[in-house]
C-alpha cells in the first residue's frame, strides 16, 4: 500500500476530520463519527479512494 495523500492533503484531512468529530461530540450528533475517515486517511497516509482514480498528492522527488 503506497501512501498517495501528501503533505498538505494530509493537514487538512486531520483538521477537518478533528472538526467533524468534535462537532459530533459537542452537538450530541453521531454524525461526528463521519470524521472519522478523513482522520485516518490523513493518518495513514492513503486514501482508497484515490486508488481507482490514480490520484496521488505527494510530490515526487
Amino acid at each position: 500500500m503506497q501512501s498517495n495523500v501528501g503533505t498538505l492533503d494530509r493537514g487538512v484531512r486531520i483538521l477537518a476530520g478533528l472538526a467533524i468529530i468534535l462537532w459530533g461530540l459537542s452537538s450530541h450528533n453521531w454524525l461526528g463519527a463521519i470524521g472519522l475517515v478523513p482522520l485516518l486517511t490523513g493518518l495513514v497516509r492513503w486514501c482508497p479512494a484515490y486508488c481507482p482514480l490514480g490520484i496521488s498528492t505527494v510530490k515526487k522527488a
